[in-house]
């Protein structure tokens, strides 16, 4: 039986992809540097703010990644204005939420986006009575896929990795919940291909939410 439900937030609770990819976009255009496309941003996001701004200079022409530090700091600051920007839960997903609060399971998100924006994402789209813990990416904490946050989530709820589920949409979110030790469903809705999803090797691949519901019945 499952205690607990953890979550990636971008691409699996909520579409952000036209926020990353203005936020990023807006950002070079102020660095005075070539843009990306969105299908790029989809490519280039799941690791963090980081490594989303590193890919992104290098497709820009900036291998060496010398003006990494300004562009990041850019970055950061247009992206707290525009976190929101444009951004949506998938269908199907508030109901499913309020489903699993009534059967009294403990709800988490865990994201790569940096914390406060993670916070503000979740709770703007959400509002503030859902989710039990939310965390975004912080200094001195480990990113995904180390599966150190997500642990520490699941010990603050009281919950065995054997008891949380935890739900994500990309090869990030499948070596998370491996190294984790927790059963992980990844969702072909997001920003990953079916056969991204698959190389993974998740304990189930869904593609809708009541697919999610139902994985938490079979195991109660």
């Amino acid at each position: 039986m499952y205690k607990a439900c953890i979550f990636d937030l971008d691409g699996t609770l909520t579409d952000t992809l036209e926020s990353l990819a203005y936020s990023v976009n807006e950002t070079m255009k102020e660095m005075g540097m070539p843009q990306i496309t969105t299908e790029q941003c989809r490519e280039f996001v799941g690791n963090g703010a980081k490594v989303l701004i590193e890919k992104t200079l290098k497709a820009s022409g900036d291998e060496k990644l010398t003006r990494f530090d300004e562009t990041y700091e850019t970055y950061l600051r247009i992206f707290d204005k525009c976190c929101t920007y444009r951004v949506k839960p998938y269908p199907g997903i508030p109901e499913m939420l309020k489903e699993m609060k009534a059967q009294g399971l403990k709800l988490g998100v865990l994201s790569n986006k940096p914390d406060r924006q993670a916070v503000h994402v979740v709770e703007e789209i959400f509002g503030k009575n859902i989710f039990d813990h939310i965390q975004g990416q912080k200094d001195g904490v480990p990113r995904k896929p180390d599966p150190t946050a997500v642990l520490s989530i699941a010990a603050e709820f009281g919950s065995d990795p054997s008891e949380t589920l935890y739900i994500g949409d990309s090869e990030v979110d499948g070596a998370t919940g491996k190294a984790a030790g927790m059963d992980t469903v990844l969702v072909t809705w997001g920003f990953r291909s079916r056969y991204v999803l698959e190389a993974a090797e998740p304990y189930r691949i869904v593609d809708s939410t009541d697919e999610i519901l139902m994985t938490i019945k079979e195991k109660g």
